[in-house]
């Protein structure tokens, strides 16, 4: 019977074991790769990256060729209809007829001007099947022009900012992951301060306990107040409940972390403190050359000066003297059989020249002109003000990095001189050569250079990451930030 209770009790402690979900060590570098790999938010920006390559993809295919095929398989018709009589009376005469068309084109627009030239050869039949008539009538070849004149060229505008815009959108999803490296920073201090303060609640706890079962030696042998007993007791019941809400600070901030890293699964994370810091020195003017070189906002700024623009073109070119030259040349023919098309046809030419000019408007024309203008000096003034300000976020991101970057060595040394006062504080409680407010006081300096110091890392990682998002360059490599692009 007592060796079947010891198998039990081995069970039971396997079991318990394998049920404890395994911990997961992770450093903030590894954090952030599992951000930029499988979140939701790097998926987002996947997608809307994808969105803008095809919309890419669908503006370079309209300066193509495009081939088109247009029918009409069949137009049956079956009516009594009014016809005309020779002695100008009206008869009704039942008709059943059927009109098929078949034409196919080739297109291609001219950026440079604005218009297009085509290919088209078509084709018609008609039946007649209450006289049993069929007869064809088609263009087996013609080609044509398209040409507006003095108007806006939409082509051509499209083709200076649509690159713009593609380009704008590929340093977008570069800026988002940096974006997500930045939040995964900070909720990886979070937890990181989180558990720092649960194992600073548990050492405190266990340390009040013992010194407290001390402490009550010490009364028994009258060397300790009534009073000094109570105070221990006291800080013995306060470390339990940080202990508790240090427990519940972890576990909320776990789940955030997991969450946005998008970890399903129950394993208990353990983050490691990063100790190393990278030794560059940043510099103001090449944080603000990259930024400039690297990020959107120079493409952006550019590419809202060109739609100001070409938004002026386009009332000054819409409300004006507006023409259009379309021309055809080709080939044409009729007859009773299909072959008949192709049997010596006949030239077909074509040209028409259109026109529209304002005389008399009540200024609207002059109003419309006017507003365009206004509204590029608008986004004239909006964009040198964006530019300034981005500039001073550049700068003062830098001034920030350099900062904290020489508050950690600062902190740090804090924590070790903080953590070492407070051993020697307590071991010279014991012997009762302190008292219990020196002790007090030594516990809450330890504390506080502890979180001080997890602090300070926090804001100099945010800081490292805030820069590479506003210059989306790796001071570390020395190397603008990159990814690879998806092979199409």
């Amino acid at each position: 019977m007592k060796k079947l209770n010891i198998c039990l009790l081995f069970v039971m402690l396997a079991v318990q074991v394998v049920a404890q979900p395994a911990n997961r060590q992770l450093n903030l570098q590894e954090v952030i790769a599992l951000a930029q790999e499988q979140s939701a938010a790097i998926r987002q920006a996947q997608t809307s990256r994808e969105n803008s390559y095809w919309q890419w993809r669908s503006f370079k295919s309209d300066y193509r060729p495009q081939l088109e095929l247009k029918g009409t398989l069949p137009d049956y018709s079956r009516s009594i209809i009014p016809v005309t009589q020779p002695d100008g009376t009206t008869d009704f005469k039942a008709v059943t007829i059927n009109n098929s068309e078949l034409g196919l084109t080739l297109n291609q627009v001219i950026g440079a001007t604005g218009g297009s030239i085509f290919v088209t050869s078509l084709m018609q039949r008609f039946d007649d099947f209450d006289r049993k008539l069929t007869r064809y009538n088609g263009n087996p070849a013609i080609i044509g022009l398209q040409q507006p004149l003095f108007a806006y060229n939409n082509l051509a505008w499209a083709k200076r900012i649509e690159p713009l815009r593609y380009e704008e959108s590929q340093k977008q999803y570069l800026e988002e992951r940096e974006k997500i490296a930045v939040k995964a920073t900070e909720l990886y201090f979070s937890l990181l301060l989180a558990q720092t303060n649960q194992s600073i609640a548990a050492k405190n706890r266990a340390n009040n306990d013992t010194l407290y079962t001390i402490a009550e030696e010490k009364y028994k042998l009258g060397r300790l107040s009534k009073n000094d007993l109570l105070q221990l007791r006291l800080a013995v019941l306060n470390s339990d409940l940080a202990q508790a809400q240090a427990e519940l600070d972890k576990q909320t901030a776990a789940l955030a972390l997991k969450t946005f890293i998008g970890l399903q699964d129950s394993t208990q994370l353990q983050l490691a403190v990063p100790e190393s810091i990278p030794a560059t020195h940043v510099t103001t003017a090449t944080a603000l050359a990259e930024a400039k070189k690297n990020r959107k906002e120079s493409i952006n700024f550019k590419r809202r000066m060109l739609e100001a623009e070409s938004l002026v073109a386009k009332a000054k070119g819409d409300n004006g003297l507006n023409a259009s030259l379309f021309a055809t040349f080709g080939l044409t023919n009729q007859g009773g059989n299909f072959t008949d098309i192709y049997d010596q046809p006949e030239n077909q030419q074509r040209a028409r020249i259109g026109f529209s000019m304002p005389i008399v408007d009540w200024g609207r024309q002059r109003s419309i002109h006017k507003v365009a203008e206004l509204n590029r000096q608008l986004v004239q003034y909006t964009v040198d003000q964006e530019e300034t300000t981005f500039e001073q976020a550049v700068l003062t991101q830098v001034n920030q990095y350099n900062t904290l970057k020489t508050r950690i060595a600062t902190t740090s040394e804090a924590d070790a001189i903080a953590q070492e006062r407070y051993t020697i504080t307590k071991n010279t409680f014991v012997i009762g050569r302190i008292s219990i407010t020196d002790l007090n006081i030594a516990l809450a300096e330890k504390d506080q250079a502890r979180r001080a110091y997890i602090a300070s890392l926090s804001e100099f990682w945010r800081a490292h990451y805030n820069l590479r998002q506003l210059t989306l360059f790796d001071f570390e490599r020395q190397g603008p930030i990159t990814t690879e692009t998806e092979s199409r």
